[in-house]
């Protein structure tokens, strides 16, 4: 009966074994096909999103521009690719990138829920967030207790882990707005409203662009700072290497730095 028995669990056996290593071949010749993709079609696919990250990313009447746009374009053109702009709605990025719709998108790791699923560039530039101080007032900041009591512009659904503790116990609070551009006509002439906190150069690019540069100062303190990054499917590893070449050619060039000088 033993032998009887193992007999007839044996085809089973053997239609397991063969769908498993069925779906190894499949697997791996998906990866095949995705690499042998990229180097037929020379096409990446990068995310700039539907209104932009300005001054990283910009949209305006169909044309592309910006930090990482220039970056992107300049390095990819320099690895025989074509950069093509989608744009994609924030909650729809990280799907979109896993299931092959777009290639790449800007990212700082510690804004990724998952970042080990995914490959990342060398950071591009560093985001830095501040506090956007009205000229004329006395507020100083060195430490989140010199912002007790006071109200702080923010953007809507963001976190900012040096002051959550201070938000959720009420010794600052935060005052939400939706879109950056908006933070600090609030500041200005909003009821009690203290200061706006956004990333150093995103702030610089709206108060030059509504002619207000002269009506804010910034602090020194920093709230925290992230490496912006190029964040792409694991299948472009590869891609992510040659990128991260060029990039310290063009920093140790100057060329970078040239590239930051046109947003600042």
């Amino acid at each position: 009966m033993r032998h009887a028995s193992s007999s007839l669990h044996l085809p089973i056996a053997i239609a397991s074994l063969t769908f498993v290593l069925s779906s190894l071949s499949a697997t791996g010749t998906l990866a095949a096909e995705n690499a042998a993709s990229q180097d037929s079609d020379r096409v990446f696919r990068f995310n700039v999103s539907p209104n932009g990250y300005p001054p990283y990313l910009i949209n305006e009447e169909g044309e592309q521009s910006g930090i990482m746009w220039d970056v992107v374009t300049v390095i990819a053109d320099r690895l025989d690719y074509e950069v093509v702009p989608e744009k994609i709605p924030r909650k729809r990025v990280d799907q979109m990138l896993a299931e092959g719709y777009i290639d790449a998108t800007t990212r700082a790791k510690e804004w990724t829920d998952n970042p080990d699923e995914f490959a990342f560039t060398d950071p591009v530039v560093n985001i830095e967030e501040v506090l956007f101080v009205p000229e004329g007032s006395d507020l100083q900041f060195e430490t989140p207790e010199d912002l007790f009591s006071r109200t702080l512009v923010t953007h809507l659904g963001y976190h900012y882990p040096a002051l959550e503790t201070h938000f959720e116990s009420g010794n600052i609070t935060r005052f939400d707005v939706s879109r950056d551009k908006d933070m600090f006509n609030y500041v200005l002439h909003g009821n009690d409203m203290n200061a706006a906190v956004a990333d150093r150069l995103v702030g610089r690019w709206i108060l030059l662009n509504e002619g207000m540069q002269n009506q804010f100062r910034t602090t020194s303190t920093t709230l925290s700072e992230y490496g912006f990054r190029l964040m792409l499917r694991k299948d472009w590893a590869s891609f992510a290497e040659s990128f991260n070449r060029e990039l310290e050619a063009m920093r140790e060039s100057g060329e970078l730095d040239k590239i930051l000088a046109k947003y600042r």
